[in-house]
């Protein structure tokens, strides 16, 4: 590795991990804002979101040229590639974030709908492996990845328990489908956020190992 490919490829890491600080911020106030009922929290979010786009932007820039400048090969490549995909996850992870402070938005000005919605719950489980996902980049812990992919149908039963919840909401009490749909909403944005937390986390075995794990996850499970 050149003097020069090694610093271009340290400022890439510092860049991605920069932006997964600010991600990983905007999700818990995006969390916090749903569960408080606080809508200057949700402001905060919706405001930020012009700046992680443009963060994506600076960082994919940065990586296509060290690919045109270096042609890194090897190792050198796999982190590339795998650093890529982990901006372009963590650009969605902050597009989630805003959606769902959106939802957080709306929702604190309206009544609740009658039944125990286990927000708290699911935020933290989905913010838990956002957090454990970007540690996993930064230590290179392949456990701690692996770990983040069998968390990911935790997150998957919960979104399910509470769409039937809701489901069985509206059906009782038509006067809440608004509501609700907001609700459902919300709680998909969150399942999708340990998605991309989860995509994260098989970018971590594939920069370790290259090892491709997407759309395997059973034998982690």
């Amino acid at each position: 590795m050149t003097l020069h490919l090694q610093k271009d490829l340290q400022q890439l890491k510092a860049s991605v991990l920069g932006m997964s600080e600010a991600i990983a911020d905007r999700v818990r106030r995006a969390i916090d804002s749903l569960v408080e009922h606080d809508t200057e929290l949700a402001e905060q979010v919706i405001a930020g979101d012009a700046e992680i786009d443009d963060l994506e932007v600076r960082i994919e820039e940065e990586a296509l040229k060290i690919l045109a400048l270096h042609q890194p090969v090897a190792t050198d490549l796999r982190l590339v590639i795998a650093l890529l995909k982990v901006n372009s996850d963590l650009e969605r992870v902050g597009d989630l974030a805003v959606n769902v402070a959106e939802r957080a938005r709306f929702l604190a000005t309206q009544p609740g709908i009658g039944i125990r919605l286990d927000f708290a719950r699911m935020g933290e489980a989905a913010l838990g492996m956002v957090n454990e996902c970007l540690e996993s980049l930064v230590q290179l812990d392949v456990a701690l990845a692996r770990k983040v992919i069998r968390n990911d149908q935790v997150v998957d039963d919960m979104n399910r328990e509470m769409f039937m919840a809701l489901q069985e909401r509206m059906r009782q009490e038509p006067a809440t489908i608004e509501r609700a749909i907001h609700y459902l909403s919300a709680s998909r944005h969150l399942e999708r956020i340990a998605d991309h937390a989860t995509n994260i986390a098989e970018d971590v075995l594939f920069l370790v190992e290259g090892t491709v794990v997407r759309h395997t996850h059973e034998e982690y499970r």
